[in-house]
């Protein structure tokens, strides 16, 4: 089962694919995409469906991870990571993909064994995990992570490749 990870956001979004092979998760790829800072939230969610899109379309998953929405105080952020969220959901969806949103805490216990790991700590497990030496970027390291957790999910409950 290939699954891509997403690391959602408005200036960056991170992007990891991870495949389960006879029980090994093994590293496929990991990219950091850089929007426009001063763009028009249009064109920063048209830019992120056209590159999801064009992962889905070469790489071919199984499924799509994405990290969900870590709750804070500023109410405008958490509205512009769901709208990243939404351009990198529907993209999965016509592609007719398993879509699976876990929340950040999850994803860091899965892999690093802490709740509330910091950013150094889910690369290093992330390396560890995929025995690999280099990552583009932190938030290809949390993309990495989510397709960890949800290949971990997907083994502790039994689902099967859709």
């Amino acid at each position: 089962m290939l699954v891509l990870g997403v690391d959602p956001g408005s200036s960056v979004t991170g992007y990891g694919l991870v495949e389960n092979i006879s029980g090994q998760l093994s590293y496929c790829h990991d990219e950091q995409l850089k929007l426009p800072t001063k763009a028009d939230v249009g064109v920063k969610l048209a830019l992120l469906y056209d590159h999801t899109e064009k992962l889905l379309t070469k790489y071919k998953p199984d499924q799509l991870a994405v990290e969900g929405i870590f709750y804070g105080s500023n109410v405008k952020s958490m509205l512009v990571l769901g709208q990243a969220r939404g351009a990198v959901m529907v993209a999965g969806a016509k592609f007719n993909l398993s879509i699976h949103e876990y929340p950040p805490a999850l994803v860091k216990q899965a892999v690093v064994g802490y709740g509330k790991a910091t950013k150094e700590q889910i690369q290093h497990m992330v390396k560890l995990l995929l025995k690999i030496q280099i990552i583009t970027g932190e938030h290809a390291a949390d993309a990495l992570a989510v397709a960890i957790c949800h290949h971990h999910q997907a083994r502790l409950q039994g689902w099967q490749q859709s």
